[in-house]
């Protein structure tokens, strides 16, 4: 009788599971985007997701390409999810007036909670900028849903409403990096920045 015994788990051989191609790219994505939210972008690595999710670098490498690319896929699927969640309030609403807050509310807390102001700052700051090229659909596909809402033929529409993503977007990014700890030097509240863009953004719809 054979006495072999099979290695038992441990850190440097952890467990393998057998996934499908794209099965391993969404748990890949799921595990960076709590890694972001939880330890900060630079412990976004290609090692710290591989040991996370059991599997090793060099088949994270077979999927993505480089760390880049993993990175830019990330943030690609945050603005995705942003876009899908302002498409789904905007389908919401009934009523114009009810716009502002609803999209405000929608982008401050994709940014925030969600992490996209945390990534956009991380590949700003590598200078890493081709990565945005990424999302340039998915933001015309945001302008485009409050248009077909909102635009009643006005040949302008797409401008102002362009003009107003730009806006909240920005703010919702800065309130993302630098927001509460700004608005505490002010004696503001913290969500002083949300409320300053929902008295604005009627401006620009």
């Amino acid at each position: 009788m054979s006495t072999h015994r099979k290695r038992p788990p441990s850190a440097d051989h952890p467990v393998r599971r057998r996934r499908s191609a794209q099965e391993a790219k969404a748990e890949t994505l799921r595990v960076a985007r709590r890694i972001l939210l939880e330890r900060g972008p630079d412990a976004v690595t290609l090692k710290n997701i591989a040991a996370e999710i059991g599997t090793t670098h060099t088949n994270l490498l077979h999927h993505f390409g480089t760390a880049g690319e993993l990175q830019s896929a990330l943030m690609l699927a945050m603005v995705n999810d942003l876009s899908a969640a302002l498409g789904s309030t905007i389908a919401r609403l009934d009523r114009r007036e009810d716009v502002p807050r609803a999209l405000v509310d929608t982008m401050f807390d994709a940014f925030d909670q969600g992490g996209a102001g945390r990534l956009a700052a991380w590949i700003a700051l590598s200078n890493r900028l081709a990565h945005f090229d990424d999302v340039k659909s998915a933001v015309q596909n945001l302008v485009g849903a409050i248009e077909e809402k909102f635009a009643n033929g006005d040949g302008e529409a797409r401008d102002k409403i362009a003009a107003a993503v730009l806006f909240v977007a920005l703010l919702a990014f800065g309130n993302a990096v630098i927001g509460q700890p700004l608005a505490a030097m002010l004696a503001r509240e913290p969500d002083a920045v949300r409320g300053l863009a929902e008295r604005l953004l009627p401006q620009f719809l």
